[in-house]
């Protein structure tokens, strides 16, 4: 199985990181469905900006960790430099 490590930028201009085993499902919640996080429900739309696939969900959940303390200018930096 898959599982991905994303950061979404929300209409307000905000950053969200999460991890999921179905991106294009998950992002679809987060758009559109009840079961999307809270966060970004109430910041809709948002778009996907990053991901990053990993063989092993404990692989996912550890970077996603890591990409949760970095600074909103280093998400920037890795959303730029990812293109």
């Amino acid at each position: 199985m898959k599982y991905f490590v994303y950061i979404l930028e929300c209409a307000d201009k905000t950053l969200y990181v999460g991890s999921t085993n179905d991106l294009e499902k998950r992002l679809y919640a987060h758009n559109n469905l009840k079961s999307g996080a809270h966060y970004t429900k109430i910041r809709r739309p948002v778009v996907l900006k990053y991901s990053k696939k990993f063989k092993t969900y404990g692989e996912a959940r550890k970077y996603e960790g890591e990409l949760k303390r970095l600074s909103r200018e280093e998400k920037l930096k890795l959303i730029k430099n990812k293109k």
